[in-house]
């Protein structure tokens, strides 16, 4: 079990997805450029079998804006998109409105 304190460090923030590659060395990954607010991460996100790159730029996502960067299959990531997946594949969290970039979620 995680305490409420390990939960309070994590950093989940609105970004805006400005950009998407297709991972240069994954079939299921994308290449992210986001835009958080105060800087632009790029992060590696497993949901290519669910959304075409069309579909996700300019879309306002969820992120983990505090992670040790990682590299993923040879491309640096700089946070994770949050996501949910079931038997029809992946959903990604985002707002039903437009929200100012950065802004923490609670």
């Amino acid at each position: 079990m995680a305490s409420i304190d390990d939960f309070k460090k994590i950093e989940l923030k609105i970004a805006q997805i400005k950009d998407v590659q297709d991972h240069p060395n994954a079939d299921r990954l994308y290449v992210l450029t986001i835009d958080v607010g105060d800087k632009t991460k790029q992060i590696v996100a497993g949901i290519k079998r669910s959304y075409a790159k069309e579909d996700l730029v300019g879309k306002q996502v969820v992120v983990v804006d505090n992670l040790d960067p990682a590299m993923l299959r040879g491309v640096e990531s700089q946070g994770m998109l949050l996501a949910a997946s079931d038997e029809e594949g992946v959903c990604i969290l985002s707002t039903l409105r437009p929200v100012k970039l950065g802004s923490i979620v609670k």
